[in-house]
C-alpha cells in the first residue's frame, strides 16, 4: 500500500495531504489567520464559577475566557508516597495546604474535585478549540504527546493504546514503562506507533518529554496569569511527530527552509532510518498541482460527493449537527430493490468515512441511508461503517439503525472543520447560501 505526506506551504497558510494508493485519505490545513490552541498550556485565572453547570470560567488571555469542568479539576496523584509531586502541584494550582496538613488523602482514581476559587491561579490545557461564541474547552489533566508515549505529569498511572491487542506485545512494552524510573512524578500512555519499537527508542521519547514537562513547570513559576506556558506547534511538526511511520514511503515539502528542520527533527527523535524519507520539491509549479490532487482536495467543499457507480452523498453541516443523506443517482443494476439499496449503502460506507476525516467533521453525525428490509443488510451496514472509522485518529461512536433508517453516530470535536477554517460568512445571505428569487 503506497502512503505518502504532502505538504505546500506557502505565506499564509500551510496544507498537508495524506496520499494513499493515489488518493488523498486525509487533509489538514492550518492558516496564519487561525492559529489552533489545541494542545497549549496556560497559566490562567478563575474568573467565575458556575454550580449549575458544574463548571468554572478560566482566563487564559484568549478573546473568550476558557471552559473548565469542576469534575476535571482533579489532583490525580493517588500514591501517598509521591510528598514532592504533590507539593509541586499545589504550587501550580496554587492550593491551600491544609489538607495536605490535616493528612487527607486523595481518594483513589482522582475523584475528588479541586476547590476552585474566583481568583486562584491554574495551570491548564485546550482539548478543544473555541468554536462560534464558545471559548475553549479546559483540563488540568496536562498531557504531552510525544510519537511513541504520551506522558501525563499530573495523573499517576501507566497504560497501553488499546489498540495494540496482541497480548505478549502489551506485556513487554508495560515491562519498558516501568523503566521509566527517570521521572520522578507522573505517568505513561503508550502510543499504537510504538508497536514493535525498542526500548531505547521508547525511552528517549519518554526522557525528552519528561525534560520537556520540568521545562513547562520552571516557567510556570516565573510567569504571572494569563500567560502562555507552552505551545503545541506549528501542523508540520504534529504531522512529522502522528504520521511518519515506517508506513509511509516518503514526506515530500516544498520549503528548503523546513525541509531542513524536519530532517533535523527527525533524526533527532525518530532515528536516522526515517531522515532518507524527507525529500524537498523543488519545482517551479505548486507541488498539490503536480501531483494532481488540487482538484481532488476542492471536493471537500461540496455538498455533494459522487462515488464511481454514480450513486452520491448529500454533506450538510449545521452547528449542532452533520446530516449525510445517501442517494442512488445514476447507480444501475438488474438486481432487486433491497439489494440495490444495500449495494448502495456499502459503497458510500467507505466514502462517508473518508469525508469525515478530510472534512473533519465532528458532533453529531446523522446518516440517512438508502432503506433496507433486511435486518442482516442493516446490520452488514453498520459494521463495514465501524470497520471504516477504526483507523480515524478522532474518537467515533456508531449506533444502529434506527426505526427511521437512521444511523446516528458521534466524532470527536477539537477544532474547526476545514470548510469554517477556509470561509467565512457572506455578508449578502448571511451564510444562507441561497439566491432569493424575485
Amino acid at each position: 500500500m503506497a502512503r505518502e505526506i504532502l505538504i505546500q506551504t506557502q505565506k499564509s497558510e500551510r496544507l498537508v495531504a495524506i496520499i494513499e494508493n493515489g488518493r488523498v485519505d486525509d487533509f489538514h490545513i492550518e492558516l496564519d489567520s487561525y492559529q489552533s490552541l489545541l494542545g497549549n498550556i496556560y497559566k490562567g485565572k478563575v474568573t467565575s464559577i458556575l454550580p449549575s453547570i458544574n463548571a468554572a470560567f478560566v482566563n487564559i488571555g484568549q478573546e473568550r475566557n476558557g471552559f473548565l469542568y469542576l469534575t476535571d479539576a482533579v489532583n490525580p496523584l493517588i500514591v501517598e508516597e509521591l510528598s514532592g509531586p504533590r507539593k509541586l502541584l499545589e504550587k501550580i494550582f496554587k492550593r491551600a495546604s491544609n489538607e495536605s496538613a490535616g493528612g487527607k488523602n486523595l481518594r483513589k482514581g482522582g475523584s475528588e474535585p479541586m476547590k476552585l476559587k474566583v481568583g486562584q491561579e491554574v495551570l491548564v490545557q485546550v482539548v478543544k478549540d473555541p468554536f462560534r461564541e464558545k471559548g475553549a474547552r479546559l483540563t488540568t489533566h496536562i498531557s504531552l504527546p510525544g510519537r511513541f508515549v504520551v506522558y501525563m505529569p499530573c495523573d499517576q498511572q501507566a497504560g497501553v493504546s488499546r489498540k495494540i491487542e496482541n497480548v505478549e506485545e502489551r506485556r513487554r512494552l508495560r515491562e519498558v514503562i516501568k523503566g521509566f524510573a527517570f521521572a520522578k512524578m507522573g505517568g505513561f500512555i503508550i502510543r499504537t506507533a510504538s508497536r514493535k519499537q525498542g526500548k531505547r527508542e521508547l525511552t528517549r521519547d519518554a526522557k525528552f518529554l519528561y525534560e520537556l514537562w520540568l521545562k513547562v513547570y520552571k516557567k510556570s513559576e516565573t510567569e504571572k496569569a494569563p500567560a502562555l506556558i507552552y505551545e503545541e506547534g506549528e501542523l508540520t511538526w504534529k504531522i512529522v511527530r502522528d504520521y511518519l511511520t515506517e508506513k509511509v514511503d516518503k514526506l515530500v515539502i516544498d520549503s528548503a527552509e523546513e525541509h531542513l528542520k524536519i530532517q533535523k527533527f527527525v533524526q533527532t527523535l525518530i532515528g536516522k532510518q526515517m531522515v532518507s524519507k524527507i525529500h524537498h520539491y523543488k519545482g517551479h509549479v505548486p507541488l498539490f498541482e503536480a501531483r494532481k490532487i488540487t482538484k481532488e482536495l476542492q471536493t471537500i467543499y461540496e455538498t455533494n460527493v459522487y462515488c464511481k457507480s454514480g450513486a452520491y452523498v448529500v454533506i450538510e453541516p449545521t452547528e449542532g449537527v452533520t446530516v449525510i443523506d445517501v442517494n442512488s443517482g445514476k447507480f444501475k443494476t438488474k438486481a432487486s430493490p433491497g439489494e440495490a439499496a444495500f449495494m448502495v449503502n456499502m459503497e458510500v460506507v467507505p466514502e462517508i468515512a473518508r469525508q469525515l476525516r478530510l472534512r473533519d467533521l465532528g458532533g453529531i453525525i446523522v446518516i440517512d441511508f438508502i432503506d433496507m428490509v433486511q435486518e442482516s443488510h442493516k446490520r452488514r451496514v453498520v459494521e463495514a461503517l465501524r470497520r471504516a472509522v477504526i483507523r480515524d485518529p478522532a474518537k467515533t461512536e456508531v449506533n444502529r439503525i434506527s426505526s427511521l433508517g437512521l444511523v446516528e453516530m458521534t466524532r470527536a470535536r477539537t477544532g474547526k472543520t476545514v470548510e469554517s477554517i477556509s470561509f467565512g460568512k457572506c455578508p449578502f445571505c448571511e451564510g444562507r447560501g441561497r439566491v432569493r428569487i424575485g
